[in-house]
């Protein structure tokens, strides 16, 4: 009884530590708005839908603005499957016909933006889904006509992200935008990031299904832990990227030029990333920031 009574009360005791290392960083970031871009094989595990979704919920209830914004590229590409539509990809970025357009659509709007919602909200009423089309948030124009109906983003309109958290809720934003002649496919890192600029946040974090950006891809011990602003644009402008993380490093440097202070690349699939990254001394991914600290 007393061995058993000792170990309960160890356990409890690194629960408290646990939460005693996170306090700084609890009083560091209250109050900041945080832009949580999520997407890969991380939003199409349930288990781990479930956990990142309740690490969203405790940065809200940490005093966090949460904005999180979604894509869907393997719900689309199920739909598109369904209806035995082609699935086509340049520089990084979906070729989007009129019909590919419906399917991002309904994939986006319709089911994934709503399941997030709805996972959200067994905490209580705490979330609110729009599209970048409710509210004019996303104006896109198109960006290439070899791309269809993808869009680039000519201005944000911040006005309902903005009201929804004031109201203290956390929008769920589809990536999907509108023009004069209809709706555009928005890439959600470039999406997160325009969000990003445009409400004056603190931090991005891209909660994918790779552990951040290595030096060398074989290389599993070439994680990149910090990368400055000066060498995220030479890393672009190098060309040696691959094509699916071409959209993703410009997104990135767009959002440090505008004066986010930090981006972070994590990998949604490891359990509680997000709160790790946060809330503790652990690197579990890349960051990027302005400038040597």
């Amino acid at each position: 009884m007393r061995k058993h009574a000792a170990q309960e009360r160890a356990k409890a005791l690194t629960k408290a530590e646990v939460l005693v290392e996170a306090l700084p960083w609890i009083h560091k970031h209250s109050g900041r708005t945080i832009v949580v871009k999520y997407g890969g094989a991380a939003m199409e595990d349930e288990e781990l839908m479930r956990q990142v979704v309740g690490d969203l919920e405790l940065l809200k209830l940490m005093g966090m603005r949460v904005v999180l914004v979604h894509g869907g590229g393997k719900a689309i590409n199920s739909l598109l499957g369904d209806l035995r539509l082609p699935v086509a990809f340049k520089n990084g970025l979906r070729v989007t016909d009129d019909a590919t357009m419906e399917v991002v659509q309904m994939a986006l709007i319709g089911k994934v933006n709503q399941q997030l919602v709805w996972e959200l909200n067994r905490y209580g009423n705490v979330a609110i889904g729009v599209s970048g089309a409710d509210g004019k948030t996303f104006v896109a124009r198109q960006a290439d006509p070899e791309l269809g109906r993808v869009g680039e983003v000519e201005s944000v309109n911040t006005h309902l992200i903005e009201a929804i958290l004031d109201d203290g809720y956390m929008p769920v934003v589809a990536s999907v935008g509108s023009g004069e002649d209809g709706f555009y496919n928005i890439n959600a890192d470039v999406a997160a990031s325009k969000v990003a600029q445009a409400l004056g946040a603190h931090t991005i974090v891209y909660l994918t299904d790779v552990d951040g950006l290595y030096g060398d891809r074989s290389d599993e011990n070439s994680l990149v832990a910090t990368m400055t602003k000066a060498e995220a644009h030479e890393l672009l402008d190098s060309g040696t990227l691959e094509s699916g993380m071409i959209p993703k490093m410009r997104s990135i440097v767009e959002a440090l030029d505008s004066g986010v202070s930090d981006v972070r690349i994590l990998n949604g699939t490891f359990p509680h990333a997000l709160l790790l990254e946060i809330f503790t001394n652990e690197d579990v991914g890349t960051m990027f920031v302005q400038g040597e600290e």
